[in-house]
């Protein structure tokens, strides 16, 4: 079961209060949705892991240990497509502690990894818009030493695990945070 849009928005309301982390998380939806697009995949189940990912992230503090598996199993226990909740449980693989195994669960990381760093980055521009965001910013981010500290490169890389080179992922990400800026914010 993946649940409809508005009762997930709700639920993702009910546990996440913090206005830039559901930022993120509609960043993360329309980021997994392209991607999904681009595989081939369902955009709706891809979707809807992204919106919900940080499900738990007040709750466990974001813990490394318990943030995405606490969150899956609550998923589980309402219902949750079993593939969706396998994925944000390994979104974060400190907290499970195993390798990740599917093409979800390598797209999840990446593609909930990259709208930290282009949201990030977007700051970084005079306006503050993801507009502003090029390619080329988002690829040089992830070479620099002073890379930032929330951001996980190696999340990010995952997109070449599923056949996306990191500049066509970029632009991926880039083109679909800018179709929801308003929503978010940037």
């Amino acid at each position: 079961m993946i649940f409809p849009r508005e009762d997930a928005l709700v639920l993702l309301r009910k546990y996440v209060k913090n206005e830039k982390m559901i930022a993120h998380s509609l960043a993360s939806e329309a980021v997994m949705h392209a991607l999904a697009l681009r595989l081939g995949r369902n955009a709706e189940a891809w979707a809807q892991a992204g919106l919900l990912h940080d499900l738990d992230v007040e709750d466990t503090k974001g813990d490394a240990f318990t943030h995405g598996p606490e969150a899956a199993k609550w998923l589980a226990e309402m219902g949750l497509d079993v593939d969706v909740v396998d994925a944000i449980g390994m979104h974060n693989e400190i907290a499970s502690g195993r390798e990740r195994t599917t093409e979800f669960q390598h797209a999840l990381a990446a593609g909930e990894t990259i709208t930290g760093l282009i949201m990030a980055t977007a700051l970084v521009y005079p306006d503050r818009k993801i507009a502003s965001v090029k390619t080329k910013s988002v690829v040089k981010r992830m070479k620099e030493k002073a890379f930032a500290a929330s951001v996980k490169r190696e999340n990010i890389l995952e997109c070449e695990l599923i056949g996306i080179p990191l500049d066509e992922f970029a632009a991926l990400a880039i083109t679909a945070m800018t179709e929801i800026a308003g929503e978010i914010g940037l």
